[in-house]
């Protein structure tokens, strides 16, 4: 028996539960690193908003804006793309044409949107609704009885922008999409499978029901005049003004504590905010670190919609900026260094897992899925049946990414996203692997992703956060 063991502890692959393996002061560590966390969720839930959030932090910390008119760019510098996108790079020692370490994740969610021309008075009832086109996969009832919150922003034909925010304090009014009663779901609903009981065109928001008045008048689309009333004196915007907006419909409230140990965190927006908040403090914490190897981090936009946008991860974006990084190094930035730096570079997609869910454990393999509580995920492939669309990382790249991690004391773990043929999904690893660089997706298991509230674990947090960090400093 002792000799069995012997060989187990030697010979067989673990995990191991964060809150078993580590110390009681890292632990604090963790809960309190996920405090911060929280209240980025709860207040960045667009990709607009969570970049000014982070531009913020990154002034305080001396980054630089490298496209500042007259500021000479430093080691720590930074580049918005498009009010979408983000890249923050901390220059290191080393020829960058030796290769550079990237962390990309991606800064959107799923959602639902504001159509360009959503205002709309019913007919038959006479109520003012806002009509929508979901964004992402989503599973649309999800989204409906349940409180939600406009955010987004409007641009007007003089170029000024109009912040919107509208649910999230407790004297705002939140908006609804209303499901049908059970009442009289019999033959409307009962019968009929998931992806058809709730249509797209029937998620509109319920938006107001005052008409507008005046005396001895009868009003054509009185509830509609008295919205686009009601927006014109608290924004100053039209109609016409729609056209150009971005407006976004997201579960309304706070990030809280799940779990009466308060160990985990549900939050809309998880996917992928936690590897954007995660890396993004690993690359602060770089900044003091005399590091070897140039560290970047992109956040790119459309990833849940496929990549294909200007600030997606198809996009020239990732040349752009690594091309400048080069010149203010001066180093040659020509098409032959830029595409040397770029295929002897080591990158980590950062983004969520799948992970095992207690109510629904058939679609997994427990042996290959990842386990909240116990640790940061690696997955050497993402994809659909058959590896199909993914990128799969080489054996050289994923034991040494193991190797640091062990070497760093990083509480890690192997997972794929469900059972072969159950499904599957993507990230953007396969987009980044097209300029021959070693990737490989490394991110933490989430709870019922793509929900409006997502279930993430304290402890995979702040390991996935120390996992950034270890390969910023030793890949």
């Amino acid at each position: 028996m002792k000799k069995a063991e012997e060989v187990r502890k030697k010979l067989v692959y673990s995990r191991k539960n964060f809150w078993q393996d580590t110390t009681k002061n890292e632990q604090k560590i963790a809960l309190k690193f996920s405090e911060g966390y929280k209240r980025f969720l709860t207040h960045c839930k667009t990709e607009r908003e969570s970049i000014a959030h982070i531009v913020s932090e990154l002034r305080n910390k001396a980054f630089v804006d490298i496209d500042e008119p007259g500021v000479k760019p430093t080691r720590f510098v930074y580049r918005v793309f498009k009010n979408k996108a983000l890249a923050i790079g901390v220059i290191g020692k080393e020829n960058m044409r030796k290769g550079i370490n990237i962390v990309a994740s991606h800064i959107d969610s799923p959602r639902v949107d504001l159509k360009q021309s959503p205002l709309h008075e019913d007919k038959e009832t006479k109520l003012g609704i806002m009509k929508t086109h979901y964004y992402g996969g989503i599973k649309k009832y999800q989204w409906m009885s349940t409180p939600l919150a406009l955010h987004g922003v409007v641009i007007k034909n003089d170029g000024s922008k109009i912040n919107i925010c509208i649910g999230e304090s407790d004297n705002e009014p939140i908006f609804i999409m209303p499901d049908l009663l059970p009442h009289l779901s019999k033959n409307e609903q009962a019968n009929k499978t998931m992806s058809e009981f709730i249509k797209a065109g029937q998620m509109n928001v319920i938006f107001n029901s005052v008409p507008l008045t005046e005396e001895k008048e009868d009003i054509t689309e009185a509830v509609k005049l008295q919205a686009l009333h009601l927006l014109y004196d608290k924004y100053g915007i039209t109609e016409e003004d729609f056209l150009s907006a971005e407006l976004q419909l997201v579960p309304a409230g706070k990030a809280r504590d799940s779990g009466l140990d308060k160990s985990m965190v549900a939050g809309y927006g998880q996917d992928d905010r936690v590897c954007v908040y995660t890396s993004f403090h690993a690359i602060l914490d770089v900044k003091d670190i005399d590091i070897d190897k140039t560290s970047v981090v992109f956040f790119f936009d459309k990833e849940e919609v496929g990549s294909d946008s200007v600030g997606g991860a198809t996009s020239v974006f990732i040349e752009d900026f690594i091309a400048d990084l080069l010149r203010i190094k001066q180093e040659e930035f020509n098409a032959y260094s830029l595409r040397k730096t770029l295929i002897n570079s080591c990158v980590i997609s950062a983004d969520v897992n799948a992970a095992i869910n207690p109510n629904f454990p058939s679609v997994h393999e427990p042996q290959n899925a990842v386990h909240l509580g116990y640790g940061v995920g690696i997955c050497k492939y993402t994809g659909s049946g058959g590896k199909s669309a993914s990128n799969d990382a080489t054996s050289e790249f994923m034991a040494r990414i193991v190797k640091i991690f062990n070497e760093e004391k990083v509480n890690w773990q192997i997972g794929n996203l469900g059972k072969v043929d159950e499904g599957g999904g993507g990230t953007v690893a396969k987009f980044l692997a097209k300029h021959g660089c070693d990737v490989i997706d490394i991110g933490p298991g989430l709870i019922g992703m793509h929900s409006l509230y997502e279930l993430s674990s304290k402890a995979d947090i702040y390991s996935t956060y120390k996992a950034y960090k270890a390969f910023f400093v030793k890949a």
